[in-house]
């Protein structure tokens, strides 16, 4: 049996070592990823409690004071309650009107216009370079007008079937 050399030993751990920290450095990443996601999942959930456009310091003591409350269990189930009827009835409510859009733009958009086109319910396809989702054509309409934008319904084949528009290729406005 062959015996390694100390340097063949030395090369082998260093090789370890490396795979250790890119490992450990993939971890770190992706654990930022999870913290920068749920950041925004928290804006998202104060934009649409309406309180994104509350000054930084009444946003941060209102938060505060939910803070206090937030080892209280009855008021968290309270709170957990409320929060999915909301939820519920945005998804039910907005459901019985929203249909699969696309929107293009001949330029491209400011922040505060993108972030209210995800509010609507849309998300940027950088593979495609349109938004799409699932939105109210009026209101995602409306929208799109600010911006000189063009929508467009998408139509699935089970909806042509329906429709009796089988083997129609066209998108309608």
């Amino acid at each position: 049996m062959a015996r390694t050399s100390l340097a063949e030993r030395m090369s082998r751990l260093e090789q370890q070592r490396a795979k250790l920290a890119e490992q450990e450095a993939k971890l770190k990443a992706d654990e930022r990823k999870q913290r920068t996601r749920r950041l925004v999942e928290a804006g998202t959930l104060i934009e649409r409690a309406g309180l994104l456009d509350l000054e930084e310091a009444a946003l941060y003591g209102g938060l505060l004071s939910l803070a206090d409350d937030a080892g209280d269990r009855a008021k968290i189930a309270g709170w957990t309650k409320a929060g999915k009827a909301a939820l519920d009835q945005a998804t039910i409510g907005n459901g019985a009107t929203n249909e699969p859009l696309t929107v293009i733009f001949p330029a491209p958009l400011p922040t505060p216009f993108a972030t209210r086109l995800r509010g609507a319910g849309l998300r940027w396809n950088k593979v495609l370079n349109h938004w799409e989702g699932l939105a109210d054509h009026d209101a995602v309409a409306a929208l799109a007008a600010e911006q000189n934008g063009n929508v467009h319904r998408v139509h699935s084949a089970a909806q042509f079937d329906r429709e009796g528009d089988r083997g129609r290729k066209s998108e309608r406005s």
